[in-house]
């Protein structure tokens, strides 16, 4: 295989332009195959300097640029994306793992975001109060805040960049991109999609790091915000970091998130629902669901009967494999991290009920695979209900009452998303109303809210104010300045000439020229 080099996408140079890198870069493994196919350039301050000098240079005139023709963009960009949605699937899984299917899924949710901002000329519309007191009107604008970064994770390479940049974007800054150095192909080519449709240079980059780029992004002075996605850990690290250094930080974390399962429940919708929800894309979602609580001993039995037969039906396969309910995992280290987490919960005193340890899938044995795990009879002082396992492993929690299972979310550490299973309204009005998580599906196991709402969990699984896209990306990504006028009475109105104009000396009126 031949091992090819992805390096940043700055403005002035080109995908494969000069890079300082010092020299470092890293390995891209294709996870069916287990081998690199491709290294990428971990850039440097330079390199990150570079690219804020053309985000600096170009984004006035972006700014200036009217709403709709922002917007025209937008809608270009969307087409191309489309155009090329076959290539972008295959080139994010071939370096992500997912089946093709849930590649296109990863870059549709992006775009339903940029859909959402093709409506920026509304979107950004202000307040206007006339007669707010004698002769006083107040009215507000939004602006953007000049310059922003995004921090993206592995897990989607490209709904998570689209989520940020195409917000960021549209209301008027530039944005500097650093995404996962595990699958960056994707992001790059969706910058050169950017530039196709019409973006001017130096609006959408891309450059490549570990933490030493990271923290170059939180310490530049020139960077007015960062979004970041990834471990809750790192999330409050980004946070900190970059509140200490007067920037505005949105910082979402990990999560384990919890579906309950009510005795009144479709039983064979919830199996089917669990499937896709924990096993799907090898459970590298933040919004997995790899907690589920039946509520009541009849019907945990009853659960744990049917899941274990679906469970062994599933088919884990490599990613261009159209039968296959899902890929590989990203990378060796990953795999024997998901392992490890497997053997804790045996240790902590679990039932393995369906061990998916030792997968190896004939012809792709060096791949990066794992079969599906279940756990029953996990308690919540185990670390491994505990913790974020971020694989194909789903756990059975036991609740005896509708008010332990509200309260099993409600107390764990971290609060993204939390579904329930329930015939009964009643149930599912007060669940909704009582749960302390931040995004909350009823009979829908994933509930990452559409692109015109807003995504974000709460406690440990998002740090910051705002949440990202719809209203909430909007307000993170500008500023309001309000305005307060009074104009003066009819006295003060200029004199006309005789032609219908504005006289031309008329001391009393005189408009400062601008520029």
């Amino acid at each position: 295989m031949t091992v090819r080099t992805i390096e940043h996408l700055i403005a002035g140079g080109t995908a494969g332009g000069p890079s300082s890198g010092g020299g470092r870069s890293g390995d891209v493994f294709d996870p069916n195959s287990g081998e690199i196919q491709a290294r990428v350039t971990l850039g440097t301050q330079a390199d990150l300097d570079r690219a804020v000098a053309a985000a600096h240079k170009a984004q006035p005139g972006w700014a200036a640029t009217n709403p709709q023709r922002r917007a025209r963009v937008m809608f270009e960009f969307k087409r191309l994306v489309e155009a090329n949605m076959d290539e972008l699937a295959r080139l994010l899984s071939s370096e992500h793992g997912k089946v093709i299917a849930d590649s296109k899924g990863d870059i549709q949710r992006g775009l339903e975001v940029i859909e959402f901002c093709c409506g920026i000329p509304h979107i950004l519309k202000g307040e206007y109060t006339q007669g707010a007191g004698p002769g006083i009107d107040v009215y507000s604008m939004r602006q953007p805040l000049g310059i922003g970064a995004g921090i993206t994770p592995f897990n989607f390479p490209a709904m998570i960049p689209l989520w940020m940049s195409g917000v960021a974007i549209a209301t008027g800054n530039a944005f500097i991109l650093k995404p996962s150095e595990r699958d960056p192909s994707v992001p790059v080519r969706l910058g050169e999609l950017f530039l196709e449709a019409g973006l001017p240079e130096g609006i959408f980059q891309v450059v490549h790091g570990d933490k030493e780029m990271v923290d170059a992004i939180l310490d530049h002075p020139a960077i007015s915000a960062v979004s970041f996605v990834g471990s809750s850990d790192i999330a409050h690290y980004v946070y900190r970091r970059g509140v200490e250094a007067g920037k505005r930080v949105q910082a979402m974390g990990g999560a384990k998130n919890h579906g309950i399962v009510m005795p009144d429940a479709d039983l064979d919708q919830v199996v089917a629902d669990l499937s896709g929800a924990a096993f799907g894309s090898a459970g590298e979602r933040c919004m997995a669901l790899p907690v589920v609580v039946p509520v009541g001993e009849k019907t945990a039995i009853a659960l744990r009967e049917k899941l274990i037969p679906a469970i062994a039906a599933l088919r884990v396969g490599v990613s261009t494999d159209n039968d296959a309910h899902y890929g590989p995992v990203v990378n060796a280290a990953h795999r024997s991290r998901i392992e490890n987490w497997i053997q804790t919960g045996v240790d902590e005193g679990a039932e393995l009920v369906v061990d998916g340890r030792g997968f190896e899938l004939q012809g792709h044995e060096k791949g990066f695979f794992i079969g599906p795990s279940l756990f029953d009879h996990v308690t919540t002082e185990m670390s491994a209900y505990k913790e974020e396992i971020f694989g194909p492993v789903l756990q059975i929690v036991r609740a005896k009452d509708f008010e332990e299972a509200v309260r099993l979310p409600s107390e764990h550490q971290y609060g993204n998303g939390v579904a329930i299973f329930t015939r009964n309204g009643h149930a599912a009005r007060e669940f909704a109303a009582r749960v302390n998580v931040g995004m909350v599906g009823i009979n829908v196991p994933i509930p990452v809210p559409v692109a015109y709402h807003t995504f974000g969990g709460w406690k440990r699984s998002a740090f910051g104010d705002t949440n990202q896209h719809g209203m909430e990306g909007v307000k993170f990504w500008t500023k309001v300045k309000t305005i307060t006028q009074r104009w003066p009475d009819g006295s003060a109105l200029p004199a006309m000439a005789e032609d219908g104009g504005p006289a031309r000396n008329n001391d009393a009126f005189v408009i400062p020229t601008m520029g």
